[in-house]
């Protein structure tokens, strides 16, 4: 039985994780801020066969994460599986932001993701095994207006994964790094995400449940993958950026900006969660509210997750197609009764098959 971490737990993409692990039964840390949204998913856990501790942490802070840490191993056994997922933003234009919110915003979604590796290489490092995945986004490839200081951060994990995984491969260590690109999730982080807006934040582009992420996160933990990218929108992020960025640049400004800011107005009751948890007394789940325009599947993905099978079958396939012609022609060959020709000139078929 394997034991897992995973930040961010409470709710939205860290909770679907959480209870795809539970299936095959292993031990879960669950770490987050909000008790309430922590209890919540213990139970969904331990309903589905797993065992859970749950870890009331905010990753910003390095010793509360290393000390998670200690009690993690000391409860449940030596770390297998270290999920970065824990994460904050804003939804607002750089120069309407303070300081203050940007650093914030920064030590939860990149700083929390550095202390996370840290404290996963600390152990898992001496045993030579483990796998890291580390929650990413589309937005790590590709920024978009409104959400700098999370686009910062996101760029910022996709830069530090790929140092260590270079250092790791250098010190011929087993243990595994695998960042996994999301693309807009249907989480609860748009109710209570931090706005300067009257509407509500939404997700840019085509919207996914959160189990498809949590599926990838789940074999990402099992195999050995540079970097996991989900859904369409995501992939034509990546390779837009590549080939016209100065194109993209101006498609985003305008269809970004709009796309990100919902229909639904923000009231007196919003609660953000940028400093405090929202979740400490009321349990969010893992949907948000716009489950009736999301997709439950990815083909994008599953074509991605399976790509080595799809590649042995195409090669069976067009070696069974050229054996299937090879033996046509051969058949052929006998039927017309075909001369052989040696140096002595065409020798009658009959003569050739004896």
């Amino acid at each position: 039985m394997e034991v897992i971490v995973i930040t961010g737990a409470s709710a939205g993409v860290g909770r679907a994780t959480a209870k795809e692990f539970a299936k095959l039964g292993c031990k879960i840390a669950l770490l987050a801020r909000g008790h309430e949204g922590l209890e919540a998913a213990k139970r969904d856990v331990e309903e589905l066969g797993g065992k859970a501790i749950t870890i009331e942490c905010d990753v910003s802070d390095w010793n509360a994460v290393e000390q998670a840490a200690e009690r993690i191993e000391w409860e449940l056994g030596p770390i297998d599986v270290w999920v970065n997922n824990a994460m904050s933003s804003m939804y607002a234009p750089f120069s309407k932001m303070s300081a203050e919110d940007f650093h914030r915003i920064t030590e939860v979604t990149y700083l929390g993701a550095v202390y996370g590796t840290k404290a996963a290489l600390k152990r898992m490092l001496e045993r030579d095994r483990g796998a890291i995945v580390q929650v990413s986004s589309a937005l790590g490839f590709r920024s978009i207006p409104l959400q700098s200081a999370y686009c910062g951060a996101k760029h910022g994990i996709e830069g530090f994964s790929e140092a260590v995984r270079t250092e790791l491969i250098h010190m011929r260590s087993n243990v595994r790094i695998t960042t996994v690109a999301l693309p807009g999730v249907n989480t609860p982080q748009f109710e209570w995400t931090k706005t300067v807006f009257r509407r509500k934040g939404r997700p840019v582009g085509k919207i996914y449940q959160p189990e498809v992420p949590a599926r990838a996160i789940l074999w990402a933990a099992q195999h050995k993958r540079k970097r996991i990218v989900i859904g369409v929108p995501t992939l034509e992020s990546l390779i837009g950026e590549r080939l016209m960025s100065g194109l993209f640049d101006h498609y985003i400004a305008d269809k970004a900006w709009e796309g990100s800011i919902g229909d639904e107005l923000v009231t007196s009751h919003y609660r953000e969660n940028l400093y405090q948890p929202v979740d400490a007394e009321t349990d969010f789940g893992a949907h948000g509210c716009f489950d009736e325009e999301s997709a439950p599947e990815s083909i994008q993905l599953w074509l991605n997750l399976n790509r080595m099978w799809l590649i042995c079958t195409g090669a069976l396939l067009v070696a069974g197609i050229l054996l299937l012609r090879n033996r046509d022609t051969e058949i052929d060959f006998l039927a017309d009764g075909f001369e052989e020709p040696s140096r002595f000139g065409k020798v009658p078929l009959e003569k050739v098959l004896g």
